[in-house]
């Protein structure tokens, strides 16, 4: 999953990228609102993280922008104020969830995890296709009963590929949520990874599930698609 974090205070902005990495997800950083609307006007995010207090344009200002503009991507604001004033005019510019600083970080990750839980992501913690599963929770993979072991990017590109099962994905689309901003379309970083997964969670089977949809991208699925 692709998370955009819009925090000015470095301090924060580290803590905050560096921990959603470690689980994970990839992150890109706005240090203020106008860099915050350029990114979201360049790639599609499935949450944005958005600290209120921002320079040139301060948060509430910048969500009611994106509300305004039909974005529907899930908000969580970040924010020194405790008001109910002040959560009361979050929730009603279009945030979603609302957390006070200080916070402790497990309180951020469960707050994320409720947000991928809402329409219209609906990111469930158990995936599957055909025999494959996958706990996001647990971060366990097995297929046909035996497990797998994933490294942390082969967790990622799997993830979004059951999420997207049965739909043929570009590698652009892959490597825009996968990896981050640092990503470059021009390389074959994205057909290297899906070879490491298709070796771990095809080979040794009778039946395929990664499959290549040529000059397309990838589809994850239990039967071949043409």
């Amino acid at each position: 999953m692709r998370i955009l974090l819009v925090e000015d205070e470095p301090g924060i902005a580290q803590f905050i990228s560096q921990g959603l990495r470690e689980m994970s997800y990839a992150v890109d950083v706005a240090c203020d609102g106008e860099e915050g609307r350029e990114y979201v006007s360049s790639v599609e995010y499935d949450i944005i993280i958005l600290d209120i207090m921002l320079p040139n344009i301060d948060g509430l200002k910048l969500l009611s922008e994106f509300r305004s503009q039909k974005i529907q991507t899930p908000v969580l604001l970040l924010t020194a104020r405790d008001t109910v004033e002040d959560r009361v005019k979050g929730l009603d510019r279009g945030a979603d969830d609302y957390l006070v600083k200080p916070f402790a970080f497990s309180e951020l990750l469960a707050r994320l995890r409720a947000l991928q839980r809402r329409p219209p992501l609906q990111f469930n913690t158990i995936l599957q296709e055909g025999d494959l599963t996958m706990d996001v929770v647990k971060r366990e993979v097995q297929r046909a009963g035996r497990a797998i072991e994933l490294s942390p990017l082969e967790f990622k590109l799997l993830e979004y590929l059951l999420r997207n099962s049965n739909s043929v994905v570009t590698r652009t689309q892959i490597g825009e949520h996968v990896w981050d901003f640092d990503f470059y379309s021009d390389s074959n970083v994205v057909d290297v990874y899906v070879g490491y997964l298709r070796r771990k969670i095809d080979r040794g089977f009778d039946q395929p599930l990664l499959h290549t949809v040529r000059g397309v991208g990838y589809c994850l699925k239990s039967f071949s698609v043409s």
